[in-house]
């Protein structure tokens, strides 16, 4: 088998991981507070991936200040992005269809539903009601 195939299979085998951690995170954490734990430990294995390059001497990371700027404006439109769209997340058949029907609505929106906490245990197949 080609080397992709297994990266494929870690990462798909990660991915469900991550989506069992997350549905089990949202009824014990808020979702801003679990939001930012998930956003803060991700930051952190970057960091420790940059760190590894360093050391390596392999780093290939270009930088320049028109990139980080851009950079930090697109970390700084995500939480009011998320607040913004937070009411349709209230909807059981906006939850239910953007998770479950991958082919509609808004590639973006679908990013955040997949994680977020406040749909993940508050689908049209959850107990939880969203009135």
């Amino acid at each position: 088998m080609a080397a992709w195939f297994w990266y494929a299979v870690v990462a798909a085998v990660l991915y469900g991981a991550h989506q069992i951690f997350t549905r089990l995170a949202a009824d014990r954490i808020g979702e801003g507070l679990g939001g930012f734990v998930v956003e803060a430990s991700a930051a952190l294995s970057i960091l420790i991936y940059l760190l590894i390059l360093w050391c390596a001497g392999r780093w290939n990371q270009k930088f320049s200040g028109a990139g980080f700027n851009y950079s930090l404006l697109t970390g700084i439109c995500v939480p009011p992005s998320l607040l913004a769209a937070r009411p349709s997340w209230r909807s059981q058949a906006l939850c239910f269809s953007m998770k479950h029907h991958r082919g509609s609505g808004s590639p973006e929106l679908r990013l955040q539903l997949q994680d977020c906490f406040c749909c993940a245990n508050k689908t049209a197949l959850g107990t939880q009601d969203l009135t």
